[in-house]
């Protein structure tokens, strides 16, 4: 599962401002009890309740209105900066203007409207925190005198409130910051990749389009050859071979019709367990020496889905994966097993080879740990997987060989469930 990552923008410091309005209320509520009560201070209690009740039901309207569908414009985050900094400065106008330590409370909306707005809106706050400190130089109800320790302690509070926030706000932004570098650098790759892929296609494009005629003269002189050696040794490898080119000639129809679905953005509907079978019998015709097991639900014949467009291939190309690998251990079995789990369909490829001789780097083509692979079909896999909003994890399969499991939401695939 994937952590959690902090973002930034107009919801988020909308939703901060939720939280620390929520949190200002609590500690101005605090506050004022200990000065008046515990401290015997002479404050004007009921006004300022009143300005902390106001801010209490302006939190809970806002509290509202962030649960609705409807998204928060820069507009209305100003206004509720705007009323943040008013009632801040009516608490301090009765509590001593300007002198009072948490004056310095007024610059932390600039930081975070900073973070989200334009600079045209950071200058409006600005300005708005501005002016409210020489309103509050000029007019406040002073406070009786208090001593020079608890004025100190006051700054010391203040400024460890600034300093916890401000470290907050910034570290956040930071984490941001990489994330939003590191999301980068894997667009960078996968489009690098995808012209990699596009370089691939026109070429099979332009292959499949030569290879049709020479296929066509070799099934005629297979077929002619087998008339004339209907048996013995000949006559089964002459089989084989005649099979084979069918094969061929069923991958550039398959090519054609995948392009087609694509462009047409439809899919084939079908069962899982029928969409497994076909996979497993391409793998058989391919591999005839694989000892292919499967294990489906007892009701995946009546799971309906609409195969995207190259999830028939994808899904092959991790079958003929595990067939090699399973065959340089000197083993042919391959096991498959399809499950549902939440909200995304999982189907496990395993194989009995010798495991993972490298850390996979999955979605980088060309890179094969075969003699004689091309290096694309986990690429290719791993590009299906993430078009569909799914993803290809590579691991460790316990007692020896590697699980390939290959995760697809439910939605992308339009499972139907009896």
């Amino acid at each position: 599962m994937n952590e959690r990552r902090p973002e930034f923008g107009i919801p988020a410091v909308a939703r901060t401002l939720a939280w620390l309005r929520f949190s200002a209320v609590i500690g101005q509520t605090a506050t004022v009890i200990f000065v008046s009560e515990g401290l015997g201070v002479a404050l004007d209690t009921p006004d300022l309740y009143t300005g902390i009740a106001l801010l209490g039901l302006f939190a809970l309207a806002v509290r509202w209105r962030l649960a609705q569908p409807w998204p928060v414009s820069a507009g209305e985050l100003m206004l509720h900066v705007a009323i943040d900094t008013v009632v801040l400065g009516w608490l301090l106008y009765l509590t001593g203007g300007a002198t009072n330590p948490f004056a310095a409370l007024l610059l932390l909306p600039i930081t975070l409207v900073a973070t989200a707005l334009s600079p045209r809106h950071v200058i409006v706050v600005a300005l708005m925190s501005l002016g409210t400190y020489l309103v509050l130089l000029r007019w406040n109800q002073p406070l009786p005198p208090l001593g020079s320790g608890l004025h100190l302690l006051g700054m010391a509070m203040s400024f460890l409130i600034s300093a916890c926030l401000l470290g907050w706000f910034i570290s956040r932004l930071a984490l941001v910051l990489r994330d939003n570098q590191t999301l980068a650098q894997r667009i960078r790759e996968r489009a690098l990749r995808d012209e990699g892929f596009l370089a691939i296609a026109t070429q099979a494009a332009g292959a499949a389009h030569e290879l049709n005629t020479p296929l066509s003269t070799m099934r005629t002189l297979v077929t002619e050859l087998r008339r004339e050696h209907a048996e013995g040794t000949l006559a089964e490898d002459l089989a084989l071979l005649d099979r084979q080119i069918e094969r061929c000639r069923d991958s550039l129809r398959e090519l054609v019709a995948a392009g087609k679905a694509q462009l047409a953005q439809t899919g084939e509907r079908m069962s899982v367990a029928d969409f497994v079978n076909v996979c497993g019998d391409r793998l058989q015709l391919l591999r005839p020496e694989i000892l292919y097991n499967v294990e489906l639900p007892d009701d995946a014949a009546e799971w309906i889905v609409e195969v995207p467009a190259g999830l028939h291939h994808a899904v092959l190309n991790l079958m003929n994966n595990a067939a090699d690998a399973s065959l340089a251990n000197e083993s042919a079995a391959v096991d498959v097993a399809v499950a549902r789990e939440g909200a995304n369909l999982v189907l496990r490829v395993r194989d009995y080879g010798r495991g993972i001789p490298r850390a996979v780097r999955l979605g980088m083509p060309f890179e094969s740990s075969k003699s004689t692979g091309f290096g694309i079909g986990l690429a290719l896999a791993d590009a299906t997987a993430e078009r569909l909003g799914g993803e290809l994890v590579i691991r460790a399969a316990d007692g020896g060989g590697t699980e390939t499991r290959l995760s697809v939401p439910l939605a992308s695939v339009r499972l139907t469930l009896p």
